[in-house]
């Protein structure tokens, strides 16, 4: 499939999404959103991709923010619409995908960039990135969980600094907050994400997905995630990865997982 607003590429089992819109510094419009959501529902259905890395063009955005111009003459109606359609088929999509997800932000991340690379498993920047939920400076708050998962990831205090002061933080104060997982330069960055990626990949693929689920349930005030760990966990002993694994492990030799 083709798109227009991203670059889509796979090495072995590991796929690399690049947002495509330079001149506008990767800003999410409908069509970008859109595009998203297939190519991450596309990659998702293919077993033979273990890992997805996203990235933006360039050396200066991730994603610096929404594009204003499609929604300023919104009515509140239309903008609950906008922030309903966007979590299910975009951010929501993305943090329970059954996929590993890694960001690797290459500039600004800024309001819906950084709630997009939030929505993501876990976060990896170059040393020149920008961050930050500037929504307040325009008269409004995050609509595409930036509320939710910044808290979830720095605690709420500092979440609550950087909404209401509508600020940037450095990569350096990202990594110092937990926002992002490993700092580099910009030459490494993607090298690096690759090589996280690989080594997610040598490992069974079904029980990733068991454990992102686990996890998003601890966060999900209706669930007991201990409750759902213990399902999880007992699911996984039905598995040929599981099978799998632990022979491999009997035997003194390196796990070829079925992915099933």
């Amino acid at each position: 499939m083709s798109y227009n607003t991203i670059i889509s590429t796979q090495e072995h089992s590991i796929a690399t999404i690049t947002i495509n819109r330079p001149n506008k510094l990767n800003a999410l419009n409908k069509e970008t959103i859109g595009e998203l959501h297939n190519v991450f529902s596309d990659l998702e259905k293919n077993k033979n991709i273990k890992v997805i890395i996203l990235t933006g063009s360039g050396e200066k955005a991730f994603v610096a923010g929404a594009d204003i111009s499609e929604f300023a003459q919104f009515s509140e109606k239309q903008g609950r619409k906008l922030a309903v359609k966007g979590q299910k088929i975009l951010f929501d999509f993305v943090e329970n995908l059954s996929t590993p997800v890694i960001a690797a932000i290459n500039g600004f991340a800024l309001g819906g960039g950084l709630e997009l690379a939030m929505a993501c498993h876990f976060r990896v920047a170059s040393d020149n990135a920008k961050m930050g939920l500037p929504e307040v400076s325009l008269g409004a708050i995050p609509g595409y969980g930036g509320t939710q998962r910044l808290p979830q990831l720095i605690g709420k205090g500092r979440a609550m600094e950087m909404i209401m002061t509508a600020g940037m933080i450095s990569a350096e104060q990202a990594l110092s907050y937990g926002l992002v997982n490993h700092l580099t330069s910009q030459e490494e960055l993607l090298p690096l994400c690759s090589k996280l990626a690989q080594r997610i990949s040598n490992n069974s693929s079904v029980a990733i997905s068991y454990a992102i689920k686990a996890v998003n349930a601890g966060f999900i005030n209706t669930v007991n995630g201990y409750e759902h760990e213990i399902k999880a966990f007992g699911a996984c002993f039905g598995t040929d990865d599981f099978a799998e694994g632990t022979s491999a492990f009997l035997e003194k030799r390196k796990a070829n997982f079925p992915g099933s």
